[in-house]
């Protein structure tokens, strides 16, 4: 299978899984409406294809949850954020830990506080900036949780010889 037809199937396939995942895990906490399902496609995009693939992912997730009613627009500009970062990260440190870090920052911090103004302006919300970063962060963090569970048990196995096909990371 060529490289971009990979990038192309795998993104479809989170796409998918963070449409209907996010539609079935959400909650209520704060002034935001969080699935951690979304963060932890979010670290999985970001190992498996990059940021640019990972971003791509987190805009399609959000634009069909928004077009279906399940998901608010505050998830673009968190969602979009911390998957970039956690992608970022990745690729630059090569650890799954960097992939978390990314997605914690990006979305339960710098996304949070990208969403207020949008928040403010599209949803009439007159809440403070620091009722968003909680909310955000802690959804993240549920997420990042997760993603870190199930890659670090996959991570030897699968993943790694995956990378190391791709070229992504090189072998010793």
């Amino acid at each position: 299978m060529q490289r971009k037809t990979y990038y192309i199937a795998l993104t479809s396939v989170m796409v998918a899984l963070g449409v209907f995942g996010g539609s079935l895990f959400e909650f209520p906490v704060g002034v935001a409406r969080v699935a951690p399902m979304q963060h932890l496609i979010n670290v999985v995009s970001g190992v498996l294809l990059g940021p640019w693939w990972a971003v791509t992912q987190a805009f399609l997730t959000s634009l069909i949850r928004n077009m279906m009613g399940t998901g608010t627009i505050l998830a673009f500009p968190g969602s979009m954020i911390g998957a970039f970062f956690s992608g970022f990260l990745f690729r630059k440190t090569k650890r799954l830990l960097g992939a978390v870090v990314g997605e914690l920052i990006g979305t339960g911090v710098l996304g949070a506080i990208a969403a207020y103004p949008i928040a403010a302006l599209f949803l009439g919300t007159k809440g403070a900036l620091w009722l968003f970063v909680p909310s955000f962060f802690l959804s993240a963090a549920v997420g990042v949780a997760i993603a870190w569970v199930v890659l670090g048990s996959l991570w030897t196995a699968v993943i790694l010889p995956q990378m190391q096909r791709l070229g992504v990371i090189k072998k010793p």
